[in-house]
């Protein structure tokens, strides 16, 4: 146990109780990305009545805590902070029925159903485990609150207000996630954990009519249906069995009537890579392949190509993991382990690679133990509800006291080591 667990251990019993309240309360009152106004305050208030020097307003809605604790690195701990556009279907007595005006205009439901709510919650414990155990470290904290994390907005936006608001810049960005896994553990790993991501939006042009004429159209359904089924070649059949890939179209819009020949139609797909080459590989391919699919149709016109967004990979730094891998297997012992690379994504890393510093990403599970063992014993883990899903609801404990441990410890890897080096004596 480091000196900031250490702490932690006598306030839990009496910070709990508040850090739940907070969580229900965030749980139920989600907001989409670029739009947290609400949750941006909890977090900025709770920092000032710490003593924090709060900046609000950093990237559109984000807020940056800064603590000063003598000479020492800077360590930024990071929590995002925005909801999805869906409606929750865990049944609990605090489940979201909040709706919102997502960017296009539409009246859309609103859930925490990718955990970040606990995110903040962890944050914000932390943040208060620190301002009060100043005697245990020493250097600056950073506690940063990031909004758009599922739009891959956020991190550019904050880093991009960064400096005209003369904020400091870290010495190692640190960050964690709540995932499926048994609760109380902790999963990390040096080098790639998470995969890039590009997602984007493809609109192919054909020319309308009745549906009694096809001979008189541009069937763009028709186009739609072939282009989705040849995409799905580039993973099988061009990209090397050795690499990895995934390919997904999530939306194909078209039409409005079914005696009518649409116009147009629009395809929204997702891609997942771990290696720029292979990335670059698909992204040309599905350029190819769209436009040779509207070619082959006699389209009016070439496809219409528009990114929505775009995740760098997550690629932790090895030294930095190894210090912090063994402030794990200090706390938590045999339940910190090395884990995979995931194919999620995040915009976590743009911070790091912005200042060019290191930084670290992990995993908190925050599966009930006894679902997760019976699950894993029937091999029906994927039937576990994860992050995204409508059912996804993290179980609170352990989760809540590993989350901030987990954070504490890693932050002591750096605050603590500085705090035990001798300061410089004038003779």
């Amino acid at each position: 146990m480091n000196p900031l667990t250490a702490a932690l251990e006598p306030l839990f019993a009496h910070l709990q109780p508040r850090l739940v309240d907070i969580y229900q309360d965030l749980h139920r009152q989600p907001e989409l990305s670029m739009q947290e106004h609400r949750t941006a305050g909890i977090a900025a208030d709770h920092l000032e009545r710490l003593g924090y020097a709060v900046t609000r307003g950093v990237g559109v809605t984000g807020v940056v805590g800064v603590l000063r604790n003598g000479d020492g690195p800077t360590v930024m701990l990071r929590a995002d902070m925005d909801a999805l556009p869906m409606a929750e279907q865990t049944g609990l007595p605090y489940a979201s029925t909040a709706t919102a005006t997502d960017g296009d205009g539409q009246t859309v439901s609103v859930a925490h159903s990718c955990g970040h709510d606990l995110h903040v919650t962890w944050l914000m414990g932390a943040a208060q485990v620190l301002a009060g155990a100043r005697d245990a470290w020493r250097g600056t904290v950073m506690a940063v609150f990031q909004p758009g994390e599922e739009t891959a907005q956020g991190a550019s936006a904050m880093v991009g207000d960064w400096d005209h608001l003369g904020l400091p810049h870290a010495d190692v960005v640190l960050g964690q996630h709540v995932m499926v896994g048994m609760a109380g553990t902790v999963r990390y790993r040096p080098g790639l954990i998470l995969s890039a991501a590009d997602s984007l939006k493809v609109k192919l042009f054909g020319r309308g009519s009745h549906g009694s004429q096809p001979q008189t159209a541009v069937d763009p359904v028709v186009m739609a249906a072939a282009t989705v089924m040849r995409l799905q070649t580039i993973v099988s059949r061009e990209v090397s069995p050795l690499d990895s890939a995934v390919l997904t179209i999530g939306s194909l819009q078209a039409g409005t009537k079914e005696n009518i020949i649409s116009d147009d139609a629009t395809l929204k797909l997702n891609m997942r890579t771990y290696d720029e080459a292979v990335r670059t590989h698909l992204l040309q391919a599905v350029k190819r392949i769209c436009c040779a699919e509207c070619d082959a149709s006699g389209a009016p016109r070439p496809p219409e190509f528009t990114t929505l967004s775009s995740y760098p990979m997550t690629d932790n730094d090895r030294e930095a993991t190894a210090r912090v891998a063994a402030a794990f297997h200090a706390q938590f012992g045999e339940d910190a382990r090395e884990g995979k690379p995931m194919s999620a994504s995040e915009d976590f890393s743009v911070f790091g690679r912005i200042w060019g510093v290191p930084y670290v990403f992990w995993f908190v599970g925050g599966t009930d133990p006894s679902a997760y063992a019976r699950a894993q014993a029937e091999g029906a883990l994927n039937t576990l509800p994860g992050n995204h899903s409508p059912r996804f609801a993290p179980v609170l404990e352990p989760t809540l006291k590993a989350g901030l441990q987990a954070m504490l410890s890693a932050a002591a890897a750096w605050l603590c080591v500085a705090a035990d080096t001798p300061r410089n004596v004038v003779p």
